[in-house]
């Protein structure tokens, strides 16, 4: 980029296009890790607890489950830290500008990184776990649970877990805000494991209504992977539109537990 004239002005703004670049490169590879093991944990649960289909089986069930997504979390936090902050999730990010001044520029594109993360990171686990597909459900007509979030009672109205969705949230934003708070009680370099076991007791607590999405991005780029891939049961064009659901009730609830930390407990602290 050529600058002629005005070179600090224009030194400043190459410096905040490649920092936003890797910001960004920061929240796709992060949420991108997040969730390869996320849905990896999953698949494995899923398609190898049959002993009928195979010779070994996962045992562990729901709890391994829980596990990994907090060690998913966790791992992803590692990654992406240190130069975004590892929002992971569009209702951290959101949150974040409104109570701690992230830019709302940054709000969108943000977003967006972390939405293709995870649908890349899911079309990889579909790669890697393709003949395991092909061996549980060759017409991929019941398994995109391994991939997205669906009602835990079919029978029940699409918003039957949207409460789930919105009380989890806000549980996932007060923690987060209560643990990175340097007011409050600072854990030093532990926050990435703290909030990972966070989403180990939202799942174990919260994560039946409605599979625990908390997290937009989590949710919607896996789905949209769901209906490339070709699965019936995606909740997008299938008829019954369910993913709503794990976009909109997150959004809420992290808006909602971020508020509810800052009145309840923040306003309280002393300032340093």
């Amino acid at each position: 980029m050529a600058c002629p004239a005005k070179v600090t002005l224009c030194y400043l703004a190459v410096n905040m296009k490649t920092s936003l670049l890797g910001e960004l490169a920061a929240e796709f590879l992060g949420t991108m890790v997040l969730i390869l093991f996320g849905n990896g944990v999953v698949a494995m649960v899923n398609l190898f607890g049959d002993p009928t289909l195979h010779g070994e089986v996962v045992k562990g069930g729901y709890t391994n489950i829980t596990l990994a997504w907090g060690l998913a979390v966790t791992m992803g936090i590692y990654v992406a830290g240190k130069i975004s902050g590892a929002h992971l999730n569009p209702a951290v990010t959101l949150a974040l500008a409104a109570f701690r001044g992230f830019s709302w520029r940054k709000v969108l594109p943000y977003t967006f990184a972390q939405t293709a993360g995870a649908f890349v990171a899911a079309a990889i686990v579909f790669w890697n776990y393709h003949p395991a597909f092909m061996s549980a459900d060759p017409g991929l007509t019941h398994t995109a649970g391994v991939f997205t979030t669906f009602p835990g009672f079919p029978n029940q109205p699409d918003a039957a877990g949207l409460l789930d969705q919105i009380i989890g949230t806000a549980l996932l934003l007060m923690m987060i805000f209560a643990i990175t708070d340097e007011r409050n009680q600072p854990p030093g370099n532990l926050a990435p494991i703290l909030i990972g076991l966070v989403v180990v007791v939202i799942g174990m607590s919260f994560g039946g209504m409605h599979g625990y999405a908390i997290n937009p991005a989590r949710d919607f780029g896996p789905r949209l992977w769901t209906v490339l891939a070709g699965f019936k049961n995606n909740g997008l064009t299938d008829g019954r539109l369910v993913y709503w659901v794990p976009i909109v009730g997150p959004l809420i609830g992290g808006v909602l537990g971020a508020l509810i930390y800052d009145l309840g407990i923040r306003r309280f602290l002393p300032a340093k």
